[in-house]
């Protein structure tokens, strides 16, 4: 299953010229990667007001940064996995690195 979705991609990108407009290929990409922005930033500030104290030193753009940029890794990964996106495990996939993310950013224990 994962050679031929990996082997359709590369297809897909290398061996078929493609006709989309540059502005329906933005588009595109932007509606893809909107969902791992906008709940890695709600997340962020989520956790800010809920753990008010403990994530005082952690900025709310920084983890939302980081936590988006997770879950956009893992959007893409569910994308060549599954052939497609939408799949629930990669949802699933997203919300836990969303949350390993956030903790990564605001709980850990720094040295200094």
């Amino acid at each position: 299953m994962q050679e031929r979705g990996l082997r359709a991609a590369l297809a897909l990108i290398f061996l078929k010229p493609t006709t989309v407009p540059t502005t329906q290929a933005f588009w595109h990409f932007a509606n893809f990667f909107a969902p791992a922005a906008v709940t890695g930033y709600l997340a962020s500030g989520i956790a800010k007001l809920v753990w008010r104290r403990e994530l005082a030193a952690s900025g709310w753009l920084r983890m939302g940064t980081f936590a988006s940029a997770a879950m956009a890794v893992v959007s893409t990964f569910g994308l060549v996995m599954f052939d497609h996106d939408g799949k629930m495990a990669t949802y699933a996939g997203m919300v836990g690195a969303c949350a390993a993310a956030l903790w990564w950013t605001g709980f850990r224990r720094r040295k200094g």
